[in-house]
């Protein structure tokens, strides 16, 4: 079994290497690897990356081999699956995306309101070009996006015909966090996830059979909303766990005052990346450093085993996805990606039935659908007017003055990313 880590160069990729290495048994629903290639056009991460994902698996004993190489062709010809996790224009285009947006008194984040389409547009174009390259070469294989918006660029995916499924770590964080709280194994719990990609909330959590949610408030809401950021207040009034990507939504005003008096969180990601690839260099280092896990993307290796391992195997397995909504949220289009817990096999993923949204909920999911729908046009098609539309769209902005400027600032920040323009 082969398989592709596009954007391999990643200071994520020794994350998902300690995942592959630590699971492997197919008994165990793992991944029985013979070979990892890791794709990349930046040539000297990649060998800082390819030697220490080479050495965890030789700490581990994993038998497979790892490569690397820039030739994309090269590196998927072969793949049973092939994971995406790039970043186009890198470290740098996030800093612009986590900052411009201020100006006009709005959210500056990767994935959420004006910068979320900002890369959103660098994007998409690029991966359904890489996609493409893969469907020439591999007709049958799997892609498993992990790049964001995952949203967007899976719903340009699944419309352009391909094999894909995207993948979100934020359910399996609070499975993971939930089951150390209730003091149970983390396959013992499971999630009523419901949404959108970076739009959700945890209806229930079901451990046994029962629904421990209320219990799980009661006893350890203060934890939760404290990592969440959130007053312990509106979990109570809520009766549910949202996404911490709702702060942007229920607590905008505050969070854009917080991010106008601090570095960004590019800017706070890039100085950890030079850390970690001066210690990637380091030829004792034969484990994933502690430093990684602030790096972001916990639980991504695990999440990404068991969705590829249950495509290849077609298990049947239930997890948490982005897929075709096909009428599971009947208020949205059958092509909206949506994200929720899905039977998952060689067929790809098929979400399973959700009880009808609470009007708190749906409507703000309507209304980023809409949105996401727009952000879509804009990437393949081009076009200020489709830019100026998604913004106006999108319930972080929705006013034509701030639509405008957004736009204008958008483009002359992306230029050279958008063919377009």
């Amino acid at each position: 079994m082969k398989l592709a880590v596009v954007g391999g160069g990643s200071t994520y990729t020794p994350e998902l290497i300690d995942g592959f290495a630590r699971l492997r048994d197919p008994a165990g629903g793992g991944l029985p690897l013979e070979e990892v290639v890791l794709i990349d056009p930046a040539a000297d991460r990649l060998e800082l990356v390819g030697g220490l994902a080479r050495r965890i698996f030789a700490r581990q004993g994993h038998p497979g081999r790892i490569t690397w190489t820039g030739d994309l062709d090269a590196g998927v010809d072969g793949a049973d699956a092939v994971l995406l996790q790039l970043r186009v224009g890198g470290q740098a285009a996030r800093n612009q995306d986590e900052t411009w947006p201020l100006d006009c008194g709005c959210v500056g984040q990767e994935t959420t309101g004006a910068g979320g389409l900002a890369k959103a547009l660098r994007t998409v174009p690029v991966v359904l070009d890489i996609a493409e390259r893969v469907r020439r070469r591999n007709p049958g294989a799997w892609i498993v996006d992990f790049t964001n918006p995952v949203g967007i660029v899976t719903r340009a995916l699944l419309t352009a015909g391909h094999r894909a499924v995207g993948l979100c770590n934020v359910a399996i964080g609070f499975q993971r966090k939930f089951a150390r709280l209730l003091g149970v194994p983390p396959e013992e719990v499971s999630l009523g996830h419901v949404g959108l990609n970076h739009l959700t909330w945890e209806r229930s959590v079901t451990v046994g059979g029962e629904d421990v949610l209320p219990r799980l408030l009661a006893e350890h809401g203060a934890a939760v909303a404290e990592d969440l950021r959130m007053p312990r207040e509106l979990l109570d009034r809520l009766g549910v766990v949202p996404s911490y990507y709702l702060r942007y939504f229920y607590q905008h005003d505050e969070v854009v005052r917080e991010l106008r008096t601090k570095p960004s969180r590019a800017a706070e990601v890039a100085a950890m990346e030079r850390q970690l690839l001066a210690l990637y260099g380091d030829p004792a280092l034969d484990e994933k450093p502690e430093l990684l896990a602030k790096r972001g993307g916990a639980f991504y290796s695990e999440a990404a085993v068991a969705l590829t391992a249950s495509l290849l195997r077609g298990t049947g397995d239930v997890q948490v996805v982005n897929a075709f909504n096909h009428g599971t949220l009947p208020f949205l289009p059958d092509d909206a990606v949506i994200e929720v817990p899905a039977t998952v096999d060689a067929r790809g993923a098929h979400p399973l039935p959700v009880s009808p949204l609470e009007p708190l909920f749906a409507g703000l999911v309507a209304n980023v659908t809409a949105y996401e729908h727009l952000a879509l046009e804009a990437a393949l098609k081009g076009g200020r007017d489709r830019v100026f539309q998604a913004l106006l769209a999108h319930p972080l902005i929705g006013q034509i003055d701030y639509a405008d400027r957004l736009a204008d600032t958008l483009i002359a920040h992306n230029r050279e990313h958008l063919a377009w323009a």
